[in-house]
């Protein structure tokens, strides 16, 4: 690919090692990775805290500022496989800092919405986008050019990245919403992601031979990076992919997965539990104590997914998920009781880990293409989440309940089940071509 044109942003070279490097590059943008996606994981949980305060303070329903969650939703899926090939055209770096300053720019307008296509523009399509830009593909893109072994656990790594995030602004955003109004939550957010592109500034490179190295753990240089330009490269490789019958079984289980985990539980769990009296932060905590657990989950998850066959990973994390989604309206209580606390424990651990074997399945069946292709994959992802976001709002409104929500989140796992376990004998796809 033909990059010489391409605009990038300047930092100063890495010196040198004498000798041969104690700690290869890779790990340092690993972990410069790794706190953009810490970094950035407030624009992710902010919306659920501010739902009731929104509907409390403009009169809006439910299903209104749900709308402006599931355009962000859907953007962000629908970005994603374009960011991709952005990153392969322009570069990682100035790909994910102009990302980080449109949150912050759409976060930060937030605060002075009036009406409802107000909130829909800022968090919805600005947020969306931003957000969308840097979402699967770059921790796909990173892995895919940086390593050759520990894939898997690195992947798990920087997907449980966000989870961890959510250990710090979901406390923080909730008391924040409480003590100072949803405005101060807002403004954090929006400072934040402009913080995490400093580093990617400083310390993030393309590829490992701008360094005149070999990615982690490979013998030999890999395969000279396919050409073309980003939108007609990401097309190309849709056209290809939806060719195979793997591509609708990874699409299809994972847009179950976005609706189950993004759609439902990160938009609706907090307002649900308020349903039932349990305070806002109380409920925030909870969220974000899933989010510890995911961390521990999906980092496990890399590492199965380095020694399990990934399909069948995949079906025990979606019989598991189901299972906890079909009993969670039983568990709610006006106070903190241990039922609860056991589903905050079992589905944390579930919440990303299909990750890991997700993207491992499409490097398997695609692969120079993969990141591209889990783009897709992942804006199949966000569909289904921006699909059930908006309903479980309806719902909530018509009904008075998100029970009936809960109910078809399982039925919808039972599902995704089916469709992993038709991934036997489902054959690779052929590679894309290389664009001319």
């Amino acid at each position: 690919m033909n990059e010489r044109n391409a605009p990038t942003i300047e930092s100063p070279p890495v010196p040198p090692a004498a000798g041969r490097p104690r700690l290869h590059y890779a790990w340092v943008v690993a972990g410069v990775s790794l706190l953009v996606l810490l970094g950035s994981a407030g624009f992710r949980s902010t919306p659920s805290l501010m739902m009731d305060a929104l509907h409390n303070e403009f009169g809006w329903s439910m299903g209104t500022i749900s709308s402006a969650t599931s355009v962000n939703l859907t953007l962000y899926g629908l970005t994603a496989p374009f960011a991709a090939a952005l990153m392969d055209r322009f570069g990682v770096r100035l790909v994910v800092v102009c990302a980080l300053l449109t949150i912050s720019v759409g976060a930060g307008l937030t605060m002075l919405m009036r009406e409802p296509w107000q909130l829909v523009l800022c968090w919805g399509v600005l947020v969306g986008l931003g957000s969308g830009s840097m979402a699967g593909a770059f921790a796909t893109t990173i892995t895919g050019r940086w390593f050759r072994a520990r894939q898997g656990l690195v992947t798990g790594v920087l997907t449980a990245a966000g989870a961890a995030g959510n250990l710090v602004f979901l406390p923080l955003g909730a008391w924040l919403v409480e003590e100072h109004g949803w405005r101060s939550a807002v403004v954090v957010v929006s400072l934040a992601a402009s913080a995490v592109a400093v580093p990617v500034l400083l310390l993030m490179r393309e590829r490992p031979a701008d360094l005149g190295l070999l990615p982690y753990g490979a013998t030999e240089e890999p395969p000279a990076a396919v050409g073309g330009r980003a939108l007609a490269r990401s097309l190309r490789v849709l056209r290809e992919a939806v060719r195979s019958r793997a591509f609708w079984l990874l699409a299809g289980s994972f847009a179950i997965c976005g609706a189950t985990t993004a759609g439902l539980v990160g938009t609706h769990f907090i307002p649900a539990a308020h349903d039932h009296g349990l305070p806002v932060t109380t409920a925030a905590s909870l969220l974000a104590l899933i989010g510890v657990f995911d961390v521990v989950g999906t980092i496990a998850s890399g590492w199965f997914t380095d020694r399990v066959d990934s399909r069948l990973l995949l079906v025990v994390y979606y019989a598991l998920r189901g299972l906890s989604l079909l009993l969670l309206p039983q568990l709610f209580a006006g106070s903190l009781e241990p039922p609860i606390l056991a589903f905050v424990i079992f589905y944390g651990l579930d919440w990303v880990a299909t990750v890991p074997p997700t993207v491992a399945l499409c490097r398997r069946h695609f692969g120079e293409d993969a990141p591209i292709v889990f783009g897709w994959v992942l804006a199949c992802h966000q569909i289904g989440a921006a699909v059930v976001a908006g309903l479980a709002g309806l719902t909530r409104d018509a009904l008075g309940s998100y029970d009936l929500t809960w109910y078809a989140a399982g039925g919808l796992c039972a599902v995704a089940v089916v469709l992993c376990l038709a991934l036997r004998g489902s054959g690779a796809a052929r590679p894309a071509p290389a664009l001319s």
